[in-house]
């Protein structure tokens, strides 16, 4: 084969390189945040991430570090593997930060259902009017419609919903949700994405749950109900799920990875948007919300923690009304 002069020219470089994903960014960085880029980055992507404060954005990078040494722990990656991964995560609280990101996925944490809406569009708006004009701006979010997020703004053909399932450094599906407006370009951009990251995309027309979560919380809140009743313990209960139907996790066990107060404001939304019964959250939800009790991330929920590990269960002190 003949080379020529031409081939190692700069130009032809540049059209190589020309629609490659390089640098990704995330609007917030809760558990689910950290996940996703922790995931993002050990596919070899860059990785910025925007939070509200120096001080959250410091604990933000030691979390991420400790979740890689608990997989170190596990065998699952080694010290030269962190370093690598760590190398191309960085946090910060300014926006022009992403300027040169090829694609944003928001994952903020709101504490109100109520003002998830108008957060998000504040939100879409303000990354919009930093980032490039190709740049596809997509949403983690499962129980709020793509369409009326991207309403906000000037170029709604590039929003997307991109849903990562919990625990989204294992799961191996993501869900991909083209909204009304949503181009060709963009939706195929983000399916060649996924990929990158070594997951298969599901792709939905868009509506409130998506999938995942309109399936997921019937099942939790049935799960609450079975314990009410004193059906079953909430032991018995995920174990019957897992062995009997090869779950992951029990719907309890779930519900606490998740962080309950996130499956109540799904449920809150679901039930917003659809009035169904089956998605009226169960008391016991939002008694443990009121007690704080949130799941693995304040080391109490459904179950009890000691260093990420179940060792007993909360349900038997609790009264529910």
């Amino acid at each position: 084969m003949n080379e020529v002069l031409e081939d190692y020219s700069l130009n032809k470089r540049e059209i190589k390189n020309k629609g490659m994903i390089q640098k990704v960014g995330i609007i917030g960085c809760g558990s689910a945040g950290q996940e996703i880029c922790r995931h993002i980055s050990q596919h070899g992507l860059e990785v910025v991430f925007i939070d509200l404060t120096v001080e959250k954005v410091d604990e933000i990078l030691i979390k991420i570090s400790q979740q890689i040494d608990e997989e170190i722990n596990k065998w699952g990656l080694t010290k030269s593997d962190k370093r690598a991964i760590l190398s191309r995560i960085v946090g910060s609280i300014d926006y022009n930060d992403i300027k040169d990101c090829d694609i944003i996925i928001e994952t903020i944490s709101i504490e109100s259902s109520e003002s998830s809406k108008e957060t998000r569009k504040k939100v879409f708006k303000k990354v919009e009017a930093h980032i490039k004009k190709d740049t596809v701006i997509t949403s983690n979010t499962s129980s709020i419609i793509i369409s009326e997020l991207a309403s906000v703004l000037k170029h709604p053909e590039r929003a997307l919903g991109l849903h990562f399932l919990t625990p989204a450094t294992t799961v191996k599906i993501v869900e991909v949700i083209k909204g009304v407006k949503t181009s060709n370009k963009a939706y195929e951009f983000v399916v060649r994405f996924v990929k990158m990251i070594d997951k298969k995309a599901i792709t939905l027309n868009e509506a409130p749950g998506n999938i995942s979560t309109r399936l997921i919380v019937p099942l939790i809140n049935e799960a609450c109900d079975t314990l009410i009743e004193g059906v079953a313990t909430m032991d018995s209960i995920d174990h019957t799920m897992k062995q009997g139907f090869g779950q992951q996790f029990g719907p309890f066990e779930l519900a606490d990875r998740i962080g309950i107060d996130k499956v109540l404001k799904w449920m809150d939304n679901l039930y917003a948007e659809y009035g169904d019964q089956r998605f009226k959250a169960s008391p016991l939800i939002r008694r443990l919300v009121r007690m704080n009790y949130l799941g693995k991330k304040t080391s109490k929920g459904f179950y009890k923690y000691s260093f990420g590990k179940i060792v007993g269960e909360t349900i038997s002190n609790i009264e529910v009304n």
